[in-house]
């Protein structure tokens, strides 16, 4: 599933692409990925401009001229694919929405599964729903002591902290289980239990790996891609995750996986013990 870096990787692509770009008409071709009537949805965007676009969590945004946002939720395969074309670009294969734009052109959200979400928010609309998110890890005001103040209040497995959105907007489980590998925690410690020290230790791991993912373009295990259509290469520089029955990068102990919250999470028995 797409997380922090892919959709931070998707909006840095598009924003070379769409501001100053108008909607010519909007196709909706799979109408279970639009909240809303697809009609409705269509008709509000046509004639509207792209000012600029960027990022909430695991959202790529879209900002229209008028403040509306489209937010892109990329659920589990979700694309955003632009083409130079009028029709639906050649590297979209499974297309669900097509927003057409003015002069030519046209960017597609591809999905296969269609676990994802695409939504029209007015101004305020956008107001409440971004407050219903927790703060960007990698913003200036989530600090060491922030994370702490949070980790302090739960007493959920740190894993299962680290995944909620209301928590902290962004972090999945890929990143997640390899914050916990750096800072040295198992995924399964009650959050309340991790001290000062750790949480400074997650802190600081939680911010390193996520930069280092942007940097990379973001993880590609199976589907996700950029709009330029290149592989992220961060699941070169995995050391916990997906690598079960693996030496350790750091002790060679063999990395295990545990599954707890319907989730996978992958530690190793030495360095992160419970």
């Amino acid at each position: 599933m797409p997380e922090l870096p892919e959709a931070e990787t998707i909006a840095r692509g598009l924003a070379g692409v769409l501001p100053g770009r108008s909607i010519r008409a909007v196709t909706v071709l799979r109408e279970d990925v639009v909240a809303g009537p697809p009609l409705e949805f269509g008709e509000a965007l046509e004639g509207r401009r792209f000012r600029e676009v960027g990022r909430r969590g695991k959202n790529v945004v879209m900002v229209l001229d008028d403040g509306t946002r489209v937010v892109v939720n990329l659920g589990m395969t979700g694309r955003l694919v632009p083409g130079a074309g009028p029709g639906t670009p050649s590297a979209s294969t499974h297309p669900a929405v097509l927003f057409h734009l003015g002069g030519g052109g046209c960017v597609a959200y591809d999905d296969v599964r269609r676990f994802g979400r695409v939504r029209r928010l007015s101004p305020a609309e956008w107001t409440r729903w971004s407050r219903s998110l927790g703060p960007e890890p990698l913003s200036r005001s989530f600090t060491g002591k922030r994370l702490r103040s949070l980790l302090s209040r739960s007493r959920s497995p740190v894993r299962s902290l680290l995944l909620d959105q209301r928590k902290i907007a962004g972090a999945g489980n890929i990143y997640a289980v390899e914050a916990l590998w750096f800072a040295r925690i198992h995924p399964r410690t009650p959050a309340n239990e991790i001290g000062e020290g750790g949480a400074v230790r997650l802190h600081r791991a939680l911010r390193r790996v996520l930069r280092a993912a942007v940097s990379a373009g973001g993880t590609t295990l199976r589907n996700y891609r950029a709009p330029d259509g290149n592989e992220g290469l961060f699941q070169r520089q995995l050391h916990a995750y997906g690598r079960e029955g693996r030496p350790c990068t750091r002790c060679r102990t063999p990395i295990e996986r545990i599954v707890f919250g319907g989730r996978s999470a992958f530690c190793c028995r030495r360095c992160q013990p419970s």
